[in-house]
């Protein structure tokens, strides 16, 4: 059983940076390929941000590339973003999500592929 818990969001400027973390209290967690998913209130859940299992390979939504960077530490089984560049449309409620993949080739945004997932963390981005 896998349970996630992030941290590290917050209220920014447009510009900021934050650093959002997501830590997995299950074991193997070299294993498990990871992502984080957004949701703003009007909104659906939409994929952001992908790692492998050893981190060899990330993906990144169009809207988030070249200014947020996934990663991953699996001594300390955790997963980060780095979110620079803020931008008020960055605002929503950032979850982390695992899927048993110790062989995966690619990251996948597919939501329905990932089993597990945290409660989220806010990140407001103010104009």
């Amino acid at each position: 059983q896998v349970q996630l818990s992030e941290s590290g969001g917050g209220l920014v400027q447009t510009g900021g940076s934050l650093r959002l973390s997501c830590t997995s209290s299950g074991d193997s967690f070299s294993s498990y390929a990871m992502a984080w998913f957004r949701q703003a209130p009007e909104n659906g859940r939409e994929f952001v941000a992908g790692i492998t299992w050893n981190g060899g390979l990330t993906n990144y939504a169009d809207s988030v590339k070249g200014r947020f960077t996934i990663s991953r530490d699996n001594a300390k089984n955790t997963v980060y973003l780095q979110m620079n560049s803020l931008k008020p449309e960055d605002t929503a409620v950032y979850l982390c999500a695992a899927r048993f993949a110790p062989n995966s080739a690619r990251p996948s945004g597919n939501l329905s592929l990932y089993a597990y997932w945290g409660q989220g963390t806010q990140v407001t981005v103010s104009s």
